[in-house]
């Protein structure tokens, strides 16, 4: 059964860090373009970025310059650094997996974690 598996997530103060970690289990890592979204209460969920295979990144405009997408193929691992956190990145943070080419239908989604930013 393929898994991913979201962690890191917390409470942290306005101004603060956190680091999210997804592993990835039962696929073939290297091959998937990998997302982490988001989903506030009362908000439709959205993209905060994505790293292609070869490691090319795309951030929404809310987040850019703050946060961080990164992958370790050989563990089987997508990151997301946040820095300076507001109160407005308050969500449940979702882990993705896409296999370019392939419908996102098809694609993978972890459990997510909470992200609350909050004094």
């Amino acid at each position: 059964q393929v898994q991913l598996v979201e962690s890191g997530g917390g409470l942290v103060q306005p101004g603060g860090s956190l680091r999210l970690s997804c592993a990835a289990a039962r696929i073939i890592f290297s091959t998937y373009a990998m997302g982490w979204y988001r989903q506030a209460p009362g908000r439709q969920r959205e993209l905060v970025a994505t790293i292609t295979r070869n490691g090319i990144t795309n951030y929404a405009d809310s987040v850019k310059g703050r946060f961080t997408i990164s992958r370790d193929n050989a563990k089987n691992t997508v990151y997301l650094q946040m820095n300076s956190l507001k109160p407005d990145d308050t969500a449940v943070y979702y882990c993705n997996a896409h296999l370019p080419g392939s419908t996102i239908k098809n694609d993978l989604w972890g459990q997510g974690t909470q992200v609350t930013v909050s004094s």
